[in-house]
């Protein structure tokens, strides 16, 4: 494989949201301050040449443990919670130390799913990191941990990373970690072979196959983690790296079109727009709606829209406007869109022609269940976008 394979990728790299793990801005249950100060060197020359930069950070629940007494993350959320808020204070002033060596400054940003979620708090987000990048502040981002509940008990900040990036239109997402990348097998392995280029189509096959599943201590994101946020921004348009953050120089070797260091994701070539990532990804699902072989062919083949005829059972209970997903008679589920009626509705029409929605309700808003302009298809199982750490 020739080595300049990743040069027309990175070069054309001007937004760049980079995701340090734990294990790499934490030692010994602390915050690292030289690796943070090395990385954060590299980062300010990039933004120097021009490049907007994005700081995701795990780390915060680590450097409030040492103001706790303790050597390890606590099992009980409340003391994950209290850690996070200690620490969140202690690991942005390191940030803003380290990087105002160069004459840069951050900007600290919290984020939840909910604000990933939630359509108006997602454009106010947006919003935030535009005049930040505009004003060439760094944003150093990390999950809200302090107040968050389900998001401190899944993955790690990958899949917020992923978020991120596909929130502020990024070219380029960089996940650090303590593995040079992703191998064929377990990289424990005498035969272990890293894998430098994989292609979007081949990413949903390397999830599957790829066996290493290695949890730092106080981590809480593996590879398979990683992957998932990385097929994730594939599917944004937004090409990615996974690479070994303890490394000196990591970042100046990716750029490096000599250096074959960590793996590189090809974005898709046919992403889904922002709209439509909004409706796959960032609302909660808030019902089920199971369709006959005959609907779903019509959806995945034909581009059509859902239709009450085809739907065979209404799950959950939902309103107007609300995500709902689309499974087919296999019980796999295969899309995601808005619905134009509430789930008592959906019922009382499921199974019926369009024509009758009117005097079955005593209203009709549309023929569709689901219009195909707010329906997107799935190829990767569910997404998710909790993730925290």
């Amino acid at each position: 494989m020739q080595r300049n394979f990743k040069t027309p990728i990175l070069k054309a790299a001007r937004r760049i949201v980079v995701k340090l793990g734990s294990s790499v801005v934490t030692t010994d249950g602390d915050v690292d301050r030289t690796r943070i100060g090395l990385l954060t060197a590299e980062l300010s020359r990039f933004h120097d040449e021009g490049r907007q930069i994005i700081v995701v950070t795990s780390g915060a629940r680590a450097a409030g443990l040492g103001r706790m007494n303790l050597r390890s993350i606590p099992t009980r959320i409340p003391e994950q919670q209290a850690a996070a808020a200690i620490g969140q204070i202690r690991l942005m002033a390191i940030y803003e130390e380290c990087f105002a060596r160069f004459g840069r400054h951050i900007g600290q940003v919290l984020v939840s799913a909910a604000d990933i979620r939630d359509k108006t708090r997602y454009l106010h987000a947006k919003n935030t990191f535009e005049n930040l990048l505009s004003l060439r502040i760094v944003p150093v981002v990390n999950e809200n941990d302090s107040v968050s509940i389900d998001e401190l008990k899944f993955g790690d900040n990958d899949r917020l990373a992923a978020l991120v990036a596909a929130l502020t239109d990024a070219d380029l997402l960089i996940i650090l970690t303590d593995v040079d990348g992703v191998y064929d097998r377990d990289p424990r392995h005498a035969g272990a072979r890293l894998m430098p280029l994989i292609d979007e189509a081949d990413s949903k096959a390397v999830i599957s196959e790829v066996s290493s599943r290695q949890h730092g201590r106080v981590g809480t994101g593996g590879i398979e983690s990683k992957l998932e946020a990385v097929r994730y921004a594939a599917r944004c348009g937004i090409a990615s790296v996974i690479a070994n953050g303890r490394r000196d120089g990591i970042l100046t070797s990716i750029f490096d079109r000599e250096s074959l260091v960590g793996t590189l994701f090809k974005p898709s070539p046919s992403p889904v727009g922002r709209r439509k990532h909004w409706i796959a990804f960032g609302a909660p699902v808030k019902g089920r709606l199971v369709v006959d072989q005959g609907a779903r062919e019509a959806l995945i083949h034909h581009g059509g829209s859902l239709l009450p005829k085809g739907i065979t059972a209404v799950r959950g209970t939902f309103g107007v406007g609300d995500r709902v997903a689309c499974y087919g008679p296999d019980g796999d589920e295969f899309a995601r869109g808005l619905a134009a009626y509430d789930s008592s509705d959906c019922e009382r029409i499921r199974g019926r022609k369009s024509d009758a929605i009117e005097p079955t309700l005593g209203y009709s808003i549309g023929d569709e269940v689901i219009h195909r302009d707010d329906l997107v298809l799935l190829d990767t199982g569910t997404p998710t976008v909790s993730g925290s750490g």
